[in-house]
């Protein structure tokens, strides 16, 4: 992600829902449905010199999000229709800006949570203004030090996988898997361990998302099955829950090994 110029008191930002910045300053968008809390945040961030976008639900903010760039994102969890959790899966798929929960949920379980779900950040409402500015430019700078993940290691199952060189390694032998396999399985792998639904897969693989395309992960899930699972028919890689997505298991602790040991010709797809 592409660092803007930091904050200063010296020139207030500017609302990008109003008018269009031609400044460098940092862009943060706001996702809330309530239209005064965007309002005073806006307030808050433009008086310390931030440019702002607000979004009043998780929708608002998917295609918003893609046009305006921001270098931070607030987002609130408790929205009708798409609350935060589904918002925040749909984000990642487009945008590598930190996200920061700014929640009315208090209770040191929910900001574990959150922090555990993925978010860079946890600030409970009410806020006190001068700590939100300073969390922002935090995230910020530590965005700009933090090189995009492109290996993933899963020692509990004993996997690694190359997002970059497309490169997936189970038991210490590499698996080969053509481009859509490795596509829908590196989704889950980025996500891992969390549920991930059957849009954000289709969003993130094809750009677009319908039935025909979620009959397609089925099956991709499938291949995917046989060719890692000890016993496909009853998977302990790739779970499911009915109607709502896939998740990688990668965090569960067994006594053996959940994925199958394939042998060399398998894995290079000779015996396919």
């Amino acid at each position: 992600m592409a660092l803007r110029a930091s904050s200063t008191n010296n020139e207030r930002g500017v609302d990008l829902d109003l008018v269009t910045s031609g400044h460098k300053r940092i862009t943060v968008m706001i996702v809330d449905d309530e239209p005064e809390t965007v309002r005073m945040i806006k307030t808050i961030l433009m008086g310390s010199g931030m440019d702002v976008i607000g979004a009043e639900s998780g929708l608002d903010a998917i295609d918003k999000c893609p046009h305006t760039q921001p270098d931070v994102i607030l987002l609130d969890l408790m929205m009708p229709d798409m609350d935060g959790y589904e918002t925040y899966q749909h984000l990642r798929t487009i945008t590598s800006a930190p996200i920061m929960i700014v929640s009315a949920r208090s209770l040191k379980d929910d900001v574990v949570e959150g922090l555990q779900f993925g978010a860079d950040d946890y600030i409970t409402k009410p806020f006190y203004p001068p700590e939100l500015v300073a969390r922002v430019n935090t995230a910020v700078r530590r965005a700009q030090f933090t090189p995009p993940v492109s290996i993933y290691s899963f020692p509990t199952i004993n996997m690694r996988v190359d997002i970059e060189n497309r490169e997936v390694s189970l038991n210490d032998t590499k698996i080969l898997l053509p481009a859509k396999e490795f596509e829908v399985f590196s989704v889950l792998v980025r996500f891992a361990p969390k549920l991930v639904s059957k849009e954000v897969i289709a969003r993130e693989v094809w750009g677009e998302n319908n039935e025909k395309i979620q009959n397609r992960i089925k099956y991709f899930i499938h291949i995917l099955r046989g060719k890692m699972e000890v016993n496909p028919s009853k998977p302990r890689l790739i779970l499911s829950r009915e109607g709502l997505g896939y998740r990688l298991a990668s965090d569960e602790e067994n006594d053996s090994n959940p994925f199958r040991k394939v042998n060399k010709l398998e894995a290079t797809g000779i015996l396919n």
